[in-house]
Order: structure tokens, then sequence, then C-alpha cells
């Protein structure tokens, strides 16, 4: 566990770089931290290894893809301790892309993609609201994501 607290200033310049564009080849990014290629393999190995970095993947436009309604939901659950049971169920939900246990109003907010309005109401009536253990829900649909970023991971 030691090991993960230690994140020097070259990790976190690696992490700025990669976290802007995964496919960059190491020789690149040694350039621009001045060390050899095999160093900065072996730093984002080490960080994939001790659980900073966490898999890479390419994203998707969903837009692109045919799903043009974003919606954030939140779930009111009528026993907070069956949160283990209905987060099982919304994995069932490929639509329900994100979801988190809270603290507020919601025991659980859940970001859902769907192909349009009327997909939306299709997912929450007849998937979401018919899971055991939701009592209601409250719907936002997202008009347009204006920013979408990794943390940083610089230090200011």
């Amino acid at each position: 566990m030691a090991e993960n607290l230690q994140i020097d200033n070259l990790d976190r310049k690696i992490l700025d770089i990669i976290t802007k564009n995964a496919r960059i080849p190491y020789l690149e990014v040694a350039r621009d931290c001045n060390v050899s290629g095999a160093a900065i393999h072996q730093r984002v190995q080490r960080l994939i290894r001790i659980g900073v970095i966490k898999g890479s993947e390419f994203k998707v436009d969903p837009i692109m893809v045919g799903f043009r309604t974003c919606a954030y939901i939140g779930l009111y659950l009528d026993n907070p301790g069956k949160y283990k049971e209905v987060i099982s169920r919304l994995k069932d939900i490929p639509e329900v892309i994100e979801c988190h246990y809270t603290t507020g109003n919601y025991s659980l907010f859940i970001k859902v993609y769907t192909r349009d309005n009327e997909h939306l109401r299709e997912v929450l009536t007849e998937k979401i609201q018919a899971i055991p253990g939701v009592m209601r829900t409250e719907t936002l649909i997202s008009l347009e994501e204006s920013i979408s970023r990794q943390i940083p991971v610089l230090s200011k």
C-alpha cells in the first residue's frame, strides 16, 4: 500500500500527457519528460500495477452510434439498505453507464444514454422503476455535455 503514495512529479507529468492522448507513443512521452522510453514503459506499468491507471479504452461518441439522449436519474429507494441489490440489477441495464451511491436526496444517482426520449421512457418505466426497492425516480435530461475531462494530475 505504501507504494500507492509514491507518485512523484515524473509520474504526474506522464499521467498528464497520457490522459490527454492514450495512444501517444512512449518515445514521444519520453522526449517530453527527458527520460528514456524504457523508463516511461516501466513507470506506466508500475502505475497500472498499483492501481493509479485503471485500464485504457476508446471513447465512443454516443451520438455517432445513435444514442442522442443523455439523462441523469436520481433513485429514491424504499430501504437504503437495498442499494447493493438495486446496483446489481442496474448492471444488467446496458443503457446505465454510471452509478453512484450518494449522500443527499437520492440513494443512487445514475447516468444513462438512450436513442431518444421514447427510449428513455421505456428504460425508465420498464427497467429502472421495475427494480424492487426503487420507490421513485427523478430525471434530468442533459442538453449538452459542455466539459468532459480527466482529473488534473500535475501539481500547480
